[in-house]
């Protein structure tokens, strides 16, 4: 594959009608690992495409190549292709060692990490408070790191035809490693994988099915990092855990008031609003808990929904001739309508923590 590339490059470069970098083995690499599955020809439409289309090759090539992948994602029926385009880690506010963990496992997926000697890396499972970043993690990553993120929905693998389930399973495997470098996101996992007893006159299918993703995942060699979340860590399968499964198992908390600072910055930016007026400290001590507690307020989701609906009633007192800006008030407001999990659910959250303590690193 990698030949094959060098050649069209090289061929492109002679024509003289075509701009290709000065120095391409950089460039070259890429597109080789992004065809990874791909046939022949299938990789020779997309650079032609690509090339045609702008008289030039360079890294936005790399992107053709996904979009020919998608084909084989759709096709599946199991698998969707998700888009995380303009994201990046730096959108995930708090989680600092979960960030770093990524960061240093980044390029252990490419050539040079392979080339160095590095084991090709099998995935991270993120448990934890729901609502407080795991599925918006997985997306930011694959932005990231430049790679494709291909969604399995559990639900779509369990069928009431003998057979069927594990064959599913076996089939997105397949595609996934088709279209491999990816990352392969696995969201609620426990819904799909429940501990061994709860699976109610399924004639022991959701173990088959288990069985079949742990042997793949632990001895898979393909390209593809798995990041599964689970929100119901007590009904997890103790097998998921187990060393040699996931490379970390992470467990992700209700924001700190560092971290709950950073995603109202975050959000404040998305609805460009970090210019208004605002006691941002003040907020901060609004988000959390009135009992005091450092990770007893709201969750990242939370707040997301908190600034969109302070936008609200700001929109209303613009109507009304008041200035656009938001205040504190809009927050007041919006908070009093907010039922916040932490308080509804305290004692689910003690006991997360609870098997988190044995388990699992934590995020932040």
């Amino acid at each position: 594959m990698r030949a094959y590339v060098a050649r069209f490059i090289d061929g492109a470069a002679r024509s003289g009608a075509v701009a290709v970098p000065d120095d391409p083995e950089a460039l070259i690499d890429q597109l080789a690992d992004a065809a990874v599955g791909l046939s022949q020809r299938e990789l020779e439409n997309a650079i032609a495409y690509a090339t045609v289309d702008d008289l030039a090759i360079d890294e936005s090539d790399v992107q053709q190549i996904f979009r020919q992948k998608r084909q084989a994602i759709r096709k599946s029926g199991l698998l969707e292709f998700v888009d995380t385009g303009g994201l990046s880690l730096d959108d995930v506010g708090g989680l600092a060692r979960l960030k770093g963990w990524l960061h240093r496992r980044r390029h252990a997926l490419g050539r040079a990490g392979a080339g160095f000697g590095l084991a090709v890396p099998k995935g991270v499972l993120l448990t934890g408070v729901p609502g407080c970043g795991k599925s918006w993690s997985a997306r930011c990553v694959a932005a990231a790191w430049g790679l494709p993120l291909v969604r399995l929905d559990m639900g779509r693998i369990f069928d009431s035809l003998v057979g069927a389930s594990e064959a599913h399973m076996r089939n997105a495997i397949a595609v996934s490693e088709a279209v491999s470098p990816c990352i392969l996101w696995i969201d609620e996992i426990e819904k799909g994988l429940s501990r061994p007893g709860q699976q109610v006159g399924d004639s022991g299918v959701s173990l088959r099915v288990l069985g079949t993703f742990l042997t793949w995942l632990q001895e898979k060699t393909s390209p593809v990092f798995v990041v599964a979340t689970a929100n119901d860590i007590l009904h997890l399968p103790p097998e998921i855990v187990r060393k040699g499964r996931f490379d970390a198992v992470f467990f992700v908390d209700l924001p700190d008031e560092d971290e709950r600072r950073a995603i109202l910055d975050i959000h404040l930016k998305r609805v460009d609003r970090a210019d208004d007026p605002l006691d941002l400290d003040a907020l901060v001590e609004l988000s959390g808990s009135s009992d005091g507690l450092d990770r007893g307020g709201m969750t990242g989701a939370e707040i997301a929904a908190w600034v969109d609906d302070a936008m609200l009633y700001a929109f209303e007192r613009s109507l009304d001739g008041e200035a656009p800006d938001l205040s504190h008030e809009d927050f007041v407001r919006a908070l009093d309508e907010m039922p916040i999990l932490a308080k509804i659910r305290d004692k689910d959250i003690a006991a997360l923590r609870g098997w988190a303590t044995a388990h699992a690193q934590p995020a932040s």
